[in-house]
């Protein structure tokens, strides 16, 4: 017998079998996430219904040495949830219970495959929402959300998902569970939840979680500003900022992009602009309305062509509809994309958006900016053509530059897509052997096997060293024989 019959029948002796996927059509969808780029076919998939399903998946699977992928949505843009290594993926989207909302306490628990938006409709009747938001979150899950840590625009004022996650039961790499939670906010300790907390499920598989749901704001201000100077506009964040006002939202699209947009959504977008910034107030309506008067006084100073402002609920919708959509609109422009994630100072901003067009032209690539203005957050949007020869190859060489830019600009390479396959390699350029050395060791501690999630978030070296079996010798298997 193979070592994928061995998983396959201690799977099943542990399982119900209709949860057990290992047809070559039914692995097919499990080997590839949102980017597209990287694939990794994994050996068998189980769809687990119970925290103890998960459990019992994953003690058999350590104990044959069989690497372990956890996947959500498969939303993801950086290969966290390719099984590159093949073996076994757990996939939580049966997960998918909002287990309890207390409107008093304001916090949720969930299991990972609650659709993120989900959460904030079975909030609303409370006047509460889960402030996360991610573009994707209509399809992406909470589990994904922890894993990567994920943002979105409204980020920018409400924080990144660590700062709404209170506890999780976790699925260590020998099948144990346990809780992780700081309930108390003078919690004495370390902050274990801070370090699952963006692991891209390499410390654990998240079963459940204590969220915190956010009130609903009193009133809502949401306009457009257009700009026909890129600079005008990227100054315009800094400014914002700097007067004092953290906006709820503060998003810029450049260029194509907004045309692409325009087209796609009919938004009220300006073909014809340079840039535009989505900006958004939200709270008590005296304050809102004085932020919108002192924003509309910097917008002007910096040379605003022109603002507009939502008049109600649809046309803020319809705002949003464009920037959400966005990444789909962009399929007007080329058919194939990579996209980045790069974080700058503020005050960066307008020398980096330079730099990309450069980078555009030198590698004959398209490159739209569609970003979280407000906390530096970028997401250069690479579009190709794969039908055209070396296409990819200039698109993850452009893109390679602008990341190296923005580490020299004083930033970093990811805000919140996570490290996964794509940007393992580049963690040498912001940490040294030694702190690269420490997080192996910390890894270590929680899945001392290197079973979870191999080869994710650290480097090769880091990360791989001690998987029990040759890379790639599982899928080296005739798939001829599968069953």
């Amino acid at each position: 017998m193979t070592m994928r019959d061995d998983l396959i029948t201690a799977l099943l002796s542990v399982v119900d079998p209709a949860i057990v996927l290992r047809r070559p059509e039914e692995l097919m969808l499990y080997e590839y996430d949102g980017s597209a780029l990287d694939q990794g076919m994994p050996e068998v998939v189980v769809v687990p219904r119970t925290t103890a399903e998960v459990a019992a998946c994953v003690q058999v699977a350590a104990q044959l040495g069989v690497p372990i992928v956890a996947r959500g949505a498969g939303t993801g843009l950086a290969g966290g949830s390719v099984p590159e290594q093949g073996g076994l993926v757990i996939s939580l989207t049966r997960l998918n219970r909002i287990l309890a909302i207390d409107p008093v306490a304001r916090t949720a628990r969930v299991q990972p495959g609650v659709v993120n938006t989900d959460l904030s409709l079975a909030a609303a009747p409370y006047g509460l929402h889960f402030a996360p938001d991610p573009s994707s979150q209509r399809a992406s899950t909470i589990g994904g959300n922890i894993a990567t840590n994920a943002g979105g625009p409204h980020c920018l004022k409400y924080g990144v998902t660590t700062n709404h996650v209170l506890a999780v039961a976790l699925v260590l790499g020998d099948g144990r569970v346990i809780e992780v939670s700081r309930a108390a906010l003078d919690a004495p300790g370390y902050d274990l939840l801070g370090v699952v907390v963006g692991s891209e499920g390499t410390l654990g598989i998240v079963t459940e979680a204590v969220v915190k749901l956010t009130p609903n704001p009193e009133s809502i201000y949401t306009f457009l500003a257009i700009y026909d100077d890129l600079d005008a506009a990227s100054e315009t964040v800094s400014a914002i900022i700097a007067h004092g006002i953290i906006p709820a939202a503060l998003e810029m699209l450049v260029g194509q992009g907004i045309a692409a947009v325009e087209a796609a959504v009919q938004a009220g977008y300006p073909s014809d602009a340079r840039a535009v910034l989505l900006i958004e107030l939200d709270g008590l309506r005296e304050e809102v309305i004085a932020q919108a008067q002192a924003i509309e006084q910097i917008c002007h100073h910096y040379g605003v062509r022109e603002l507009r402002a939502a008049q109600d609920a649809h046309q803020r919708e319809k705002l949003w509809a464009g920037r959400k959509g966005a990444l789909a609109a962009c399929a007007r422009i080329a058919p194939h994309y990579h996209i980045q994630d790069g974080v700058v100072p503020r005050s960066r901003l307008p020398e980096l958006l330079r730099l990309t067009e450069e980078v555009a032209a030198r590698h004959q690539i398209t490159i739209v900016n569609i970003f979280h203005a407000g906390d530096g957050n970028l997401h250069p949007l690479l579009l190709f053509d794969l039908r055209h020869a070396g296409a990819l190859e200039r698109a993850v060489a452009a893109s390679e530059e602008i990341l190296q830019a923005c580490v020299a600009a004083g930033g970093t390479i990811s805000g919140e897509h996570g490290i996964g396959i794509e940007k393992r390699n580049y963690l040498g350029w912001i940490f040294g052997p030694a702190d690269l050395a420490a997080f192996a060791d910390l890894r270590a501690i929680f899945d001392p096997n290197g079973v979870m999630n191999p080869c994710k978030l650290l480097p090769g070296g880091s990360s791989c060293a001690d998987i029990r079996f040759a890379r790639g010798a599982l899928r080296a298997l005739d798939r001829g024989a599968w069953i």
